[in-house]
């Protein structure tokens, strides 16, 4: 089943820009990328959320305090 799509509106400029760069490559269209795009725009910040929690606050001033004591810090 295909996706629902909706549609947005860019500049004219940036539009043409996007059309030009992707010009000879695997892109199909200016929305294909723009969807690419921001899909990994997406996917990289809610895999910065996560790795966020990674170290507790208690394990972070630990990290500190070692990299302090080798002279990192």
């Amino acid at each position: 089943m295909e996706e629902e799509l909706v549609s947005i509106k860019i500049p004219k400029d940036l539009f043409d820009k996007i059309e030009g760069r992707i010009d000879g490559v695997e892109f199909k269209s200016v929305s294909e990328y723009v969807i690419f795009v921001l899909e990994e725009v997406v996917s990289d910040d809610e895999e910065e959320g996560e790795e966020e929690d990674v170290y507790s606050e208690e394990d972070e001033e630990k990290i500190r305090e070692r990299l302090k004591g080798l002279g990192y810090l």
